[in-house]
């Protein structure tokens, strides 16, 4: 029994007719279609077929037949596309995540990198959460990512920007005739900070407002960006966020600078020390690439 034997048997059976399997699917003549199935009939030692003016009709073995007939297909097209797969040399990839937000930043600049100084590599691009990040990082499921420095993750990391906080507040805030935000205006008003979960943005926030002076409550705790933008709309608060911010906001929110030295919180490439992938070294190598924005042109 040969595959070309399943095929026209599958064909015949899917189409229900000779003539339609042969010229539809197979592009055959009908009368050697007839011989091929004829053939298959004669080694499985039963009949698969009954024939009429109306077409063909699968017999109780018939049908039995074709769900293994079927299955063999599959499996025989499987083995060739495995092998076709196994004589192919391996592709080279590289996973990044980013920070969300920070893709118009940085992205740019890690394609120009990746792409230019290491050709043939599939690059594939992933945004998310900080946290969300170290822990793709830890699990191996990225390579490297535009994040904060979590401590409670052990990965190693590059620090490639010291952003500045800024104020978001509603749109229509008795604040905003102000070119920069005073800190001690901050008093008095619903103010959102960083939850338990953005570690690094609350500690920063909490120490900025220790060494002004300053013993305001936090009312509401944000996770991430787009929770404090909402926050700030329909609370009507004021919150302390990085200045990327300013790339994303809505129309009910702007943002204004604080006045005086700002604080900052930096923003990092992670990556685990247990990645041994030279793809990864050699990113990291172009760190300082990286951060001043240099393009080679391509040669």
């Amino acid at each position: 029994m040969e595959l070309r034997h399943l095929r026209y048997f599958v064909a015949v059976a899917e189409e229900g007719s000779l003539t339609l399997a042969a010229e539809k699917r197979l592009h055959t003549a009908q009368p050697s279609l007839s011989r091929q199935i004829r053939d298959l009939e004669y080694e499985v030692g039963v009949k698969l077929m009954n024939r009429s003016v109306r077409g063909i009709a699968l017999t109780a073995a018939g049908k039995a037949f074709l769900d293994h007939a079927r299955l063999a297909l599959a499996q025989a097209d499987a083995a060739v596309a495995a092998a076709r797969k196994a004589a192919q040399p391996a592709r080279k990839t590289f996973a990044i995540g980013f920070l969300t937000g920070h893709e118009m930043n940085w992205l740019p600049r890690a394609m120009h990198v990746l792409r230019n100084e290491l050709k043939g590599i599939q690059v594939t691009i992933s945004s998310d959460y900080s946290p969300e990040l170290a822990e793709a990082l830890v699990r191996g499921q990225i390579d490297a990512a535009f994040l904060r420095t979590e401590p409670t993750f052990d990965l190693c990391y590059e620090v490639v920007d010291h952003e500045p906080l800024i104020v978001l507040m509603p749109s229509d805030h008795r604040l905003t005739s102000r070119d920069a935000i005073h800190p001690r205006e901050l008093a008095g008003e619903i103010f959102i900070g960083g939850s338990n979960r953005a570690t690094v943005l609350r500690a920063v926030t909490e120490d900025y407002l220790r060494r002004c002076g300053l013993d305001i409550k936090m009312h509401h705790g944000v996770d991430n960006l787009a929770m404090a933008m909402s926050l700030v709309a329909s609370t009507r608060g004021l919150a302390l966020m990085p200045a990327y911010a300013k790339n994303l906001l809505p129309w009910s929110v702007v943002s204004r600078p604080l006045e005086g030295e700002a604080p900052t919180i930096d923003l990092v490439i992670g990556y685990s020390k247990a990645n041994a992938s030279p793809t990864l070294k050699l990113f990291l190598s172009r760190v300082d690439e990286l951060i001043a924005g240099v393009s080679k042109k391509p040669g």
